[in-house]
């Protein structure tokens, strides 16, 4: 009986829940949590989308099942996107799919292209989806430790090519980073897909935080590398971008082979969004971009408090150029805590929640995450009760 889910046995705990739990019991208790745990935007969609999506909801020939790859409307649209900000040209038709998220396209693209016996690489510390996606397959994992120094990356990356067997078969990137914000020029993508041809290895790249850039960033995207759409597909997600977290919108974008292979898997599961959403998306993806610089601005905002904030409590953090998290290193004067336990004691002690770096990879241990979600005044009430619970320890 006890190997009867074999491949949800592949699965450690979820280390999230942990702070999770302790997160509800504070709550019922009575206790205000501040809370950055989660990625989870907290801010409505913008009212012309919604509208678009009421609109068209309420028409009663869109209420049937629509097609699993997405409508060709909305692929067109994400297809124009690319054009419009990378000067990348891609078919409709057989280069671009719409996902519900693109965490699902992920997971789903790992069941269609690998299972046991494939090695995939994956940087360490990242999204619990990018290795747990081809865990869920069946596949093994090389993890490739992810510092702050693309030298040292790269050394590690042909260190894992070279020293497994098989060879690997896929690499996943998430560049602007979740949870370490770390950022890449085009440069970066450039030597990924030379090393990826000279090894013959997909590489699947996840710009879920290409319109949160701040101090004149740009998020460069893989498929403007020559060459690129031979081995490498791109997921963009409505997210963040455009405050729609719920509504499950995603795009994977790039080589037509591993487009169709998630094409084909996609027409056993589902049957694509519900049209009005997909109809919304495209209002989003074709209309006003005013709303996409005020969210931005929103999250550079939060960004400046946060950080400003906790350097002037003596917990030294770099802001981040992108993403709407800030990688906090745990202070040297909590450093006989494991990130686990540090981020206990915030919660228990300061009333905050953020995520404990280990659930991110073994690379992630000593550091915390802090999520953008919370406006500047909660925000400022968080690092008052951070500084009160510095003094009680006797750090201020």
């Amino acid at each position: 009986m006890d190997e009867q889910f074999r491949r949800i046995s592949r699965l450690p705990p979820y280390v999230f829940n942990i702070i999770g739990e302790l997160k509800q019991q504070a709550r019922a208790a009575g206790e205000d949590i501040i809370d950055f745990g989660m990625g989870n935007p907290d801010q409505p969609t913008p009212e012309h989308i919604v509208d678009k999506l009421v609109e068209t909801a309420q028409r009663g020939d869109t209420h049937r099942y629509s097609q699993s790859k997405g409508i060709p409307r909305l692929r067109k649209a994400i297809c124009d996107w690319y054009q419009r900000r990378y000067d990348v040209m891609l078919d409709p038709e057989t280069e671009a799919i719409v996902t519900l998220g693109s965490k699902e396209g992920l997971a789903h693209l790992a069941l269609a292209t690998t299972g046991p016996g494939d090695a995939i690489l994956v940087p360490n510390p990242s999204y619990p989806i990018h290795p747990y996606g081809f865990v869920i397959s069946g596949a093994d994992i090389r993890h490739v430790p992810m510092g702050m120094n693309e030298e040292d990356f790269f050394d590690e990356l042909e260190k894992a090519i070279h020293n497994s067997w098989p060879r690997p078969k896929m690499l996943v990137l998430n560049f602007p980073s979740n949870p370490t914000a770390y950022c890449v020029e085009l440069e970066f993508f450039e030597r990924v897909v030379a090393i990826a041809k000279e090894h013959n290895i997909w590489v699947v790249q996840d710009l879920a935080y290409a319109d949160l850039c701040y101090d004149g960033y740009e998020a460069p995207s893989i498929l403007q590398v020559e060459g690129a759409m031979d081995i490498a597909v791109e997921f963009y997600s409505m997210s963040k971008s455009y405050n729609m977290p719920g509504w499950r919108v995603g795009f994977c974008c790039g080589n037509k082979t591993l487009v169709g292979a998630l094409a084909r898997m996609k027409s056993y599961l589902d049957y694509g969004m519900f049209t009005p959403i997909q109809v919304a998306a495209i209002a989003a993806l074709e209309g006003d971009q005013t709303c996409v610089g005020e969210i931005n601005a929103m999250y550079k905002s939060r960004r400046d408090v946060l950080c400003e904030g906790l350097n002037a409590a003596g917990w030294a953090v770099t802001p981040p150029r992108a993403t709407m998290f800030v990688w906090a290193k745990i202070p040297e004067c909590y450093s006989d805590y494991d990130s686990i336990e540090f981020s206990k004691k915030l919660l228990q002690e300061a009333k905050v929640a953020v995520s404990p770096g280990v659930g991110f990879g073994e690379y992630g241990e000593g550091y915390v995450r802090f999520g953008l979600i919370e406006n500047e005044h909660r925000t400022r009430q968080a690092i008052r009760n951070i500084k009160r619970m510095f003094k009680n320890d006797g750090f201020a």
